[in-house]
């Protein structure tokens, strides 16, 4: 019983010490169905720092988004599953894109720019950015090695979970765990 209070303390005293942890530790408790697949870090990690291009090929890195929660999707044109994925990450921006949350996609390896343009015009998603890894450099940095892959990174740029495979990100649960994250932030 001794440890239990313990435990009970040192949860609350995390939380109140820290309550982006006990956001994200909410967060993962809420994971249901195709979201176990989404493992929270127990510690947050860093990100990769490799560079990657918008469209029209201006430098960008992840610190630049630095300040707000971001869900971050590596994909390619010719992957079948993130065509599937890629309409639920559209409406997941819609519904809680804002000032403290986006949904940024970085096309990784050769992925030449009039595909994507036809790739995003086909499944109809105008409200995503078209950033580019030609190179694969950051992705191999963040190791992804298979697509698509979606990490979550915190305000202060860390990684703090991440899911292989694609997954219906419009999906109630989806959006559930996403908000408890963010703090019901958007």
């Amino acid at each position: 019983m001794k440890k239990l209070a313990l435990a009970i303390l040192y949860t609350a005293g995390v939380a109140l010490a820290n309550p982006a942890l006990a956001d994200v530790e909410a967060a993962s408790a809420l994971r249901e169905g195709e979201m176990k697949k989404l493992v929270f870090h127990a510690a947050p990690k860093p990100v990769g720092t490799s560079g990657f291009i918008d469209f029209e090929g201006n430098p960008k890195a992840l610190t630049d988004l630095q300040g707000k929660w971001a869900l971050v999707n590596f994909w390619a044109t010719w992957c079948a599953p993130c065509r599937e994925e890629m309409p639920a990450l559209s409406a997941l921006q819609s519904e809680l894109g804002g000032e403290s949350f986006e949904v940024v996609t970085i096309a990784t390896g050769r992925n030449p720019p009039p595909a994507m343009t036809s790739f995003f015009e086909e499944i109809g998603v105008d409200n995503l950015p078209l950033y580019r890894d030609p190179k694969s450099a950051l992705a191999r940095e963040m190791a992804v090695l298979g697509l698509p892959v979606t990490v979550l990174i915190n305000p202060e740029g860390q990684e703090v979970a991440r899911i292989t495979g694609d997954v219906d990100w419009a999906s109630e649960n989806a959006r559930a765990v996403l908000s408890a994250a963010i703090g019901g932030e958007g």
